[in-house]
């Protein structure tokens, strides 16, 4: 690992006052977010651009991140959405076969702030322990004006996530011989959620986190698939509006992560925000159905409080076998699913890739029954 003394030096500054001493990684500056953390081992190119992470300041808790590189097809949208990022050490000499930049390179190209060479361990668990807060990676002189930095951590606050990172206009994907016609609501959607459904004989149509029922209907879509995405999700009224008419359609519905949330608020449910989060490729979710338990990849900050969903709209399906917390929903009807966890997850666990197979299933008969 680098010697502090022949580098760059980088600050991150807590809203509770820490300040961390390391080095800089990616572009100079200073950027203000919400500091969380991942347990991920791999696919950091992944979690750099997941647009789940707007306005955010990651952490991997993993010690060694970069070293195998990064790409141009392993992006999960066209850009980065962190406000910075936070490793022990960065690999400066990547090898893989598929590696066509370092990590450093990256961070760069997408104006991302970085420090590296701090304690991630103390920095995870004081997360922990006091839940996340804001943050600052700056390569300035941190205290200068100390007291005037922390009332700008006071005051920071993740807004208009979901419209900041949707597509304005629709666009569509085709398949190969295609059986059916998927709308994808972006409201900051995964490609490898596109992959999967293209993968499956499923048209996709990528629409703006604003469509509504009317739209989807006009359409003539088969499915209405909802994606994940960043941000307090009971913010988003005009959508979880969109989405009461969109349940009310008959179509089969299957939403993932903030999707999840989504649905389930447009149906009378609650969500609160976690006190650290779920954010790693660990989290252990029990099916209620069957029993069975399986490992899934995360990243959430917020969760439906499964306990206030009305009887009548449906129930909880799964839950997170650490803290219980609601992971899935299977609503009155059996047209429409959703849970908390990625099962279209890169770089995994895929345990739960059979769940976009139940969707197709669902389009199938409803299309049968017609």
């Amino acid at each position: 690992m680098q010697i502090l003394e022949n580098g760059q030096k980088a600050f991150l500054l807590l809203a509770d006052g820490t300040v961390f001493e390391g080095l800089s990684v990616g572009a100079q500056g200073t950027s203000v977010g919400e500091v969380v953390f991942t347990t991920n081992m791999t696919g950091y190119q992944e979690t750099l651009t997941d647009p789940s992470y707007y306005g955010q300041i990651v952490t991997q808790t993993f010690p060694l991140v970069g070293n195998y590189g990064v790409n141009s097809f392993d992006g999960e949208s066209a850009k980065s959405y962190v406000k910075g990022y936070i490793v022990r050490e960065w690999c400066e000499a990547p090898s893989n076969f598929r590696c066509e930049h370092d990590l450093d390179w990256f961070l760069k190209e997408q104006g991302i702030v970085g420090i590296y060479g701090i304690d991630t361990r103390a920095l995870t668990r004081k997360i922990r322990e006091h839940g996340v807060m804001n943050g600052m990676i700056t390569t300035g002189d941190v205290y200068a004006d100390f007291n005037g930095k922390l009332e700008l951590l006071g005051a920071y606050t993740i807004q208009n996530a979901v419209r900041s990172v949707s597509i304005p206009d629709a666009k569509k994907y085709a398949c190969d011989n295609p059986q059916f016609e998927v709308a994808l609501m972006d409201y900051g959607y995964k490609r490898n959620i596109r992959r999967s459904l293209l993968e499956r004989g499923c048209n996709v149509t990528v629409l703006p986190c604003t469509a509504t029922a009317e739209e989807i209907l006009a359409g003539g879509y088969d499915g209405v698939m909802l994606s994940n995405g960043p941000g307090d999700p009971s913010e988003d009224r005009e959508i979880i509006a969109n989405l009461r008419g969109i349940a009310g359609l008959g179509l089969p519905v299957f939403g993932i992560c903030l999707g999840h949330q989504l649905m389930a608020l447009s149906q009378g449910a609650k969500t609160a925000k976690l006190k650290y989060g779920h954010r790693g490729g660990n989290q252990p979710v029990v099916d209620l159905e069957t029993g069975r338990t399986y490992v899934t990849s995360q990243n959430h900050g917020y969760e439906v409080l499964g306990d206030t969903l009305p009887e009548e709209a449906g129930h909880v399906s799964h839950i997170n076998a650490n803290d219980k917390s609601c992971e899935g929903v299977a609503y009155a009807g059996g047209n429409i699913f959703t849970v908390q966890f990625h099962p279209e997850a890169c770089s995994g666990p895929q345990d739960t890739g059979f769940l976009f197979d139940r969707f197709v299933e669902l389009m199938k008969s409803k299309k049968e029954a017609n």
